[in-house]
């Protein structure tokens, strides 16, 4: 998780990978994307889907504050990722 502001809350991330450098990236793409979505008039943002060679990365809005940022191998099922992740929303929108 990591704030709008691009500052990381929590997380679990493969050791070479930086949280302050994961958590700005993201903040980015996800104002891009709310950018996006106004301008393209698509109405308020829900996720920001990036698919790349090695696996996706999905971002999720949690609350006005904060947002979800999973990183996912070529190999997951995105069904059940986006099911997992529109329940584990759910709940932490119940906490902040």
């Amino acid at each position: 998780m990591v704030s709008t502001d691009g500052l990381p809350i929590e997380s679990v991330l493969p050791a070479d990978m930086e949280e302050d450098r994961v958590a700005a990236m993201g903040a980015a793409l996800l104002s891009l994307g709310e950018r996006a979505a106004e301008e393209l008039e698509r109405g308020k943002l829900e996720q920001v889907v990036v698919r790349a060679e090695k696996g996706d990365v999905i971002l999720t809005s949690v609350g006005e504050d904060a947002l979800l940022l999973a990183l996912m191998s070529k190999e997951a099922k995105l069904g059940m990722i986006f099911m997992a992740l529109k329940r584990l929303v759910k709940e932490l929108n119940k906490i902040i």
